[in-house]
């Protein structure tokens, strides 16, 4: 008599993994593309005054922002409507701008440490003594170089 003999057990096959970089390439394409960087929230309420004469900066990664006008309708509760200075993502005094120009100098390389640029966006309502006290502090921390966010208009001849 013949006996038959099972060679070895059969087991499960190995799973195949040839397609799991593609679904990893297709899942990476997904999050790309749906979400979205963070932007800096806007606390205060910015009307940009109009200009005529407006220019575009050249190297928009050398600016940082410095917002000033009355809390947005959410923060009103909290903060009253009184003009307030924004840095960054909260509200500040006057005298804690040098410590934001040296945080955002320190961002740059030591190449463009001189052409860093400071961006006021300042609400067109808002009284040009709080303006002043920010200039002041600028001009104390060494960030001589100050532009003003506009609003292009056309020159009206009359």
């Amino acid at each position: 008599m013949a006996v038959m003999k099972k060679k070895g057990k059969g087991g499960i096959p190995p799973i195949s993994t040839a397609s799991l970089p593609d679904v990893i390439f297709m899942i990476l394409f997904f999050f790309m593309i749906s979400t979205t960087m963070r932007d800096m929230e806007v606390l205060v309420k910015t009307q940009l005054p109009d200009a005529t004469e407006v220019q575009k900066l050249e190297k928009k990664q050398l600016v940082s922002f410095v917002y000033i006008g009355q809390p947005t309708p959410s923060q009103e509760a909290q903060w009253g409507t009184a003009p307030r200075i924004q840095l960054n993502d909260s509200y500040r005094q006057p005298r804690d701008i040098g410590e934001f120009v040296a945080s955002e100098r320190d961002k740059l390389s030591e190449a463009d440490r001189q052409a860093m640029t400071i961006m006021l966006k300042a609400d067109k309502g808002t009284r040009m003594g709080i303006i002043t006290d920010v200039k002041q502090e600028l001009r104390k921390a060494n960030a001589l170089k100050i532009s003003y966010a506009a609003n292009r208009t056309l020159a009206q001849n009359q």
